[in-house]
């Protein structure tokens, strides 16, 4: 599994936008930048980053404006985003996470705390995404437990008709008064005969279902990891092992 994650930076100050590239990156992200809020969606549509952190003022739209469209988007609203503002009034804040904020840190602020934060929404949004794999894989097994029942239903049912007109065809052979003739035979036989067909063709359908669901089911799982792994995973791209990181600087002196 590639845990080197996609982040995509947007902030009209060059000075953020150069300090989060060569930080970042050092941790082993990948990492785009835009300093233009008209920009940032064409941006995010191209580069799909697995989390932005978004200047909440911006020219051509607001950090805000931007949350909206994106968490809008079907195929966008699953991208994180951590806002960075100056303004720290509750009501900033609030209105940043009703626009789709995950996370919201006011400037001035210190990496180190921006490091954790970034860790923290990650590690949320990989937890979300297998626990959607799961539900996937559950919804999958409760269809095929449906189809199978109702088609035990329907073979039930078959073998039910089928038993009669075995037993018609033995209690007329075994009788000394009635003799069945080939007219009475042929439409014994002929139901039977098509019911079988019939039975036939759902059990390659539903063999041709289960197959399917199997094949999904390996799809999904396939992309699954176990809770220990995924955390192992994060900590590993995040470099908290201690062996690479190094003190890191705040951002005390920036500007909105």
């Amino acid at each position: 599994m590639n845990t080197q994650k996609k982040i995509l930076i947007a902030d009209d100050e060059t000075i953020n936008l150069d300090f989060f590239e060569v930080m970042l990156s050092k941790l082993g992200f990948v990492v785009e930048k835009c300093d233009d809020g008209a920009e940032v969606i064409d941006k995010v549509k191209k580069f799909l980053p697995d989390l932005i952190i978004l200047d909440n003022i911006m020219p051509g739209m607001t950090g805000r404006e931007i949350a909206k469209n994106i968490k809008n988007d079907p195929n966008l609203k699953n991208i994180s985003i951590i806002m960075l503002s100056a303004l720290d009034d509750v009501k900033d804040k609030v209105a940043g996470f009703e626009a789709g904020a995950d996370d919201y840190i006011t400037k001035p602020f210190n990496f180190t705390e921006v490091l954790a934060r970034i860790n923290a929404v990650l590690r949320n949004r990989a937890l979300f995404d297998q626990i959607k794999m799961r539900e996937a894989r559950l919804a999958l097994a409760e269809e095929l437990n449906k189809d199978l029942k109702e088609n035990l239903s329907v073979f039930i049912g078959s073998i039910e008709e089928l038993d009669s007109a075995v037993k018609t065809i033995y209690d007329s052979a075994q009788s000394k008064d009635a003799v069945l003739n080939q007219e009475a035979l042929i439409n014994i036989v002929k139901p039977a005969s098509e019911k079988i067909l019939s039975v036939r063709k759902q059990i390659a359908a539903l063999d041709a279902r289960i197959e399917k669901t199997i094949n999904e089911w390996d799809n999904i799982k396939k992309d699954e990891i176990g809770l220990s792994v995924l955390e192992s995973h994060i900590r590993k791209f995040l470099h908290q092992d201690g062996n690479t990181r190094q003190s890191p600087p705040d951002m005390s002196g920036v500007q909105e």
